[in-house]
């Protein structure tokens, strides 16, 4: 389908103006970041000086100045989306954002897959967790955005991470309580066990 370019123009000039304006744009640019990514109007629009311009790469049409980008940064986009209060409106956000950063248009990019970049998660980061989901768990990736589970939980019932808890070390009592509640019967079983073999 072809991009209307003059439609993504307006949404790039409206986020742009919202960077632009400090507090009240924190209160107006998320709306409009999820749209320009949602609709990826990002990629290619006409300037108002009727200049093309195209992109790629997120991170360049971000930090190009105005007219041809945001003349922002990756930290700047991050905050605006940690500042939408609805957790699955956040969390669609920043799926959307990172599907923009690892967005693949050919070429070698073996030398950006092995750095860490503004803006690029790391290993163990809500937008790493969201990023496996969508690519190994679709159904649980729905159920994050959807406000079900969180990106943590998700990752835990896919089998992709280990459930870990804190447990209160100063009361043998507490740590009795922390551990029963959970660990299945079979587990604290062989705990104790162990416990006595050590002892």
């Amino acid at each position: 389908m072809t991009p209307n370019l003059r439609a993504n123009a307006a949404l790039v000039e409206a986020l742009g103006s919202a960077l632009r304006e400090g507090e009240h744009g924190l209160k107006t640019g998320p709306a409009l970041l999820v749209r320009v990514l949602r609709e990826r109007s990002w990629r290619s629009f006409t300037t108002q000086r009727g200049e093309q311009v195209e992109y790629a790469h997120f991170e360049h049409f971000v930090t190009k100045p105005p007219l041809k980008g945001l003349g922002a940064s990756m930290r700047l986009i991050e905050k605006m989306l940690d500042s939408i209060e609805d957790a699955a409106g956040r969390a669609e956000a920043q799926d959307l954002l990172d599907q923009a950063v690892q967005a693949k248009h050919g070429g070698d990019r073996s030398k950006l897959d092995n750095i860490q970049l503004a803006g690029h998660p790391s290993g163990t980061s809500k937008e790493a967790g969201l990023r496996r989901l969508r690519k190994d768990r679709p159904d649980l990736h729905a159920d994050v955005l959807a406000g079900r589970l969180s990106t943590h939980a998700a990752m835990v019932k896919a089998g992709f991470r280990r459930k870990l808890v804190s447990v209160p070390v100063d009361s043998p009592e507490s740590t009795a309580q922390a551990i029963r509640r959970n660990m299945n019967p079979e587990a604290v079983a062989q705990l104790a066990k162990l416990l006595a073999e050590e002892a």
